[in-house]
């Protein structure tokens, strides 16, 4: 994303829709071929995710809620790190130039989001594509020297712990697919909430220095809770037993999973939720939970590291393990 070269379709382009979101000094108004991040005594975390049209949004989602989810995706990695954001660079690969007028709506609410996240775009590259229309971000953040929270610190004995809810998003997908979700969603606010959980994530930036300070080991939920939770135990050398009537639902996921329209191993199988799964000693927990509810973050204790290299179990209501047909979303 570099505007320093003659005038062409690509640079007016940028100039017109990306300068302005690049308010870092270090950015050097995407005049240059790189950005500059100054040393501040952190580490710096880096992440990257990619979203696809067709794969991971759909091809009349508004362009404004593309924008919010390709950069917040990101921005829920960083924080499960216990990471700060510091800035982002993006990768656009547009269809053609009558995809500008797509671009108004998108730079506008990246624009605004870069601002509420005080992550300001860096730089990037915008190319074009035969094919479907893809937003890569790249985004940094810091941390005191040594304090990243990896996948690898669980411990047995340690509690299980995850913000807000878990399964809003599949059903908003589902939802936007029509099927039987579709017809048994009814309730209008319901059906937006949902709907609204799958478009644009609610990346939990206000539990970074919480996560840093308490967790053991910490990942975002961005495949589903049951794959995800899998990884972690996977990298930690440890298992779980996970209780499935303390997993949090909505209002909303609750009414279809009494109603029987959806199981709840759906729920915990399905992606996008982007809320943090973390692991932390029995006696953290209080603190942590107070210290959430301070940043205006839900957080549930749903069950317990154990010894062992199984997958984790989840036990249902009357104490019975539920076999689960699969555990997370996966692209290959």
């Amino acid at each position: 994303m570099v505007s320093g070269k003659p005038a062409s379709g690509e640079d007016s382009l940028i100039a017109r829709y990306f300068r302005p979101l690049a308010t870092d000094p270090g950015a050097f108004r995407l005049d240059d071929d790189a950005a500059a991040l100054k040393p501040d005594g952190s580490d710096i975390v880096v992440t990257t995710d990619a979203i696809v049209e067709g794969v991971h949004f759909l091809s009349d989602d508004p362009p404004d809620t593309v924008a919010r989810k390709a950069l917040r995706v990101n921005l829920s990695d960083l924080a499960a790190k216990g990471a700060t954001p510091a800035g982002f660079v993006l990768t656009l690969a547009l269809r053609s130039a009558d995809d500008e007028t797509w671009l108004k709506p998108f730079a506008a609410a990246l624009g605004e989001d870069a601002v509420q996240f005080a992550c300001p775009l860096l730089g990037g590259d915008t190319v074009s594509t035969p094919g479907p229309l893809m937003v890569s971000v790249t985004a940094f953040g810091r941390v005191p020297p040594g304090k990243m929270i990896h996948r690898s610190g669980a411990k047995p004995g340690e509690r299980v712990m995850v913000t807000g809810t878990i399964g809003d998003a599949a059903l908003g997908l589902a939802i936007l697919r029509g099927g039987k979700v579709h017809a048994a969603a009814s309730d209008k606010a319901a059906r937006e909430a949902l709907i609204g959980r799958y478009r644009v994530p609610q990346p939990r930036v206000a539990m970074a220095e919480i996560v840093r300070d308490y967790a053991s080991a910490a990942m975002d939920v961005s495949d589903g809770l049951a794959g995800d939770l899998t990884k972690l135990c996977g990298v930690s050398g440890v298992s779980a037993v996970i209780d499935l009537v303390s997993i949090p639902l909505s209002g909303a996921a609750q009414d279809l999973v009494s109603r029987g329209v959806v199981g709840l191993e759906t729920l915990i199988a399905g992606g996008d939720d982007y809320e943090i799964l973390c692991t932390l000693s029995e006696d953290c927990v209080e603190a942590f939970a107070q210290a959430a509810q301070h940043a205006g973050v839900a957080v549930s204790s749903i069950g317990t590291m154990v010894a062992g290299s199984a997958v984790p179990k989840f036990i249902d209501g009357q104490g019975r393990e539920i076999a689960l047909e699969y555990r997370s979303y996966s692209h290959f």
